[in-house]
């Protein structure tokens, strides 16, 4: 199913529009909605537990800390420096790729950016046209398809449900394909759902894009928290042909729990980068030099503290599955990577949960935080009604807390 992207009301004098339909059809960060409004009702005194941001609970590891501290005390740092990055990170970037996928890039194919965000919506711009059409599998993370549309493509989404364990087919995606499709989207693992391809699958999609010229936007944030048996795939690195119509989009936010120091990245082929770079010069000039000192270091040191976190993620993660499936009318199979489970809550719509009979996730999820004072985010914001999206990123006492509460209020469901 395709979005068009929104026209203005040509019977509207320009001046008397407030907003423009390009921004005005854009909406909130659900995700980042849920979160604030936990944190409120928090603030306001009530108990409420928030399954809702993709937000590591550990703090940003000390020796990251302590390079943006001697970065603060550094008069260099207090001034301007090159739009694109530093030209050190951008170094250190290109060979943390190269150690963590296999992917080998030269510091000229990597842009430094406010975030993973910016860097989506960058790339997208850089490389759609109005019209060109982008296939998103979904269930999506909420920000893709808005960037796509802000740079004026359109998103065309391929479904994909819990028996198929959240993953699309090339099949499927054949499917979708026009003539006007400019642009494949491959995340793996992914949020919401944290869907994991094996290394077959991701090489089919990437042999299915090579043959019919299409480019591949990759992100590859969650690149380090895969469990069990699943392993991360790089396409570029698989598929060395790729490279050169394939966009990556990264950062530190979930490796190194860096959510708050803003620092993304994207690598593509030099013109890409370019024109990325001259859009970002604009909008934003430099991103902090402090947070760019704290990424070097993050991104040059070692991975012992994302072992550590992994390490409870996977722990947390085989809690959560299992006290959802205790629930009767929820499915949520086993998610492989990131930190996010995605239960089916279809079997539950419609049925008597004290006095009310929520109809769709999001009203169930808005009954959820009435009544059991937990938040989630509805499978509406992902593009798939009928599912919740819960990030086990949160304390191992708050998680069995919390689920807990939701186990009590659902078990009450009635016909």
């Amino acid at each position: 199913m395709s979005a068009s992207t929104p026209q203005p009301d040509r019977s509207i004098r320009p001046a008397d529009r407030r907003v423009s339909a390009r921004i005005g059809a854009i909406a909130e960060s659900a995700t980042l909605a849920v979160d604030a409004k936990a944190k409120a009702l928090k603030a306001a005194g009530r108990p409420v537990i928030g399954f809702g941001a993709g937000e590591p609970d550990f703090p940003t590891p000390d020796y990251i800390v302590e390079a943006a501290v001697e970065a603060c005390r550094d008069p260099k740092n207090h001034r301007y420096t090159p739009a694109g990055g530093l030209p050190e990170l951008k170094s250190a970037i290109a060979a943390k790729t190269l150690r963590d996928s296999g992917y080998e890039v030269d510091a000229s194919q990597v842009l430094v950016t406010n975030g993973g965000k910016q860097a989506i919506y960058e790339a997208f711009a850089a490389i759609l046209d109005p019209g060109d059409e982008v296939i998103i599998p979904a269930p999506y993370w909420t920000t893709y398809p808005e960037s796509v549309q802000l740079a004026g493509g359109v998103p065309v989404e391929v479904v994909s449900d819990e028996t198929t364990g959240y993953k699309v087919s090339v099949e499927q995606l054949e499917a979708a394909r026009t003539e006007n499709t400019k642009v494949v989207l491959f995340v793996s693992p992914s949020n919401p759902t944290g869907a994991v391809y094996t290394e077959a699958e991701a090489e089919a999609i990437g042999r299915w894009a090579l043959e019919h010229g299409l480019w591949v936007l990759t992100d590859e944030i969650y690149e380090h928290l895969v469990y069990g048996d699943a392993t991360f795939t790089s396409l570029p690195a698989l598929l060395p042909e790729l490279a050169d119509k394939c966009v990556v989009v990264n950062g530190v936010a979930k490796t190194y729990a860096m959510t708050g120091w803003r620092v993304g990245w994207v690598i593509g082929p030099k013109d890409v980068i370019k024109a990325a770079t001259n859009l970002q010069s604009h909008a934003t000039s430099n991103v902090s030099n402090v947070a760019q000192r704290a990424a070097l270091a993050a991104v040059a040191g070692d991975l012992d503290a994302v072992a550590e976190m992994r390490a409870a993620f996977d722990r947390r993660r085989k809690t959560i599955v299992r006290m959802l499936n205790e629930i009767e009318g929820v499915i949520c199979p086993e998610p492989e990577g990131a930190f996010y489970a995605y239960p089916s809550v279809k079997g539950l719509l419609g049925k008597e949960i004290r006095g009310k009979r929520p109809q769709t996730s999001g009203e169930l999820a808005a009954l959820i935080l009435d009544e059991a004072e937990v938040a989630v985010v509805p499978g509406e914001a992902f593009g798939t009604p009928g599912y919740l999206r819960l990030s086990y990123a949160l304390g191992d006492a708050d998680l069995v807390e919390g689920v807990s509460r939701v186990q009590k209020l659902l078990g009450e469901a009635r016909d």
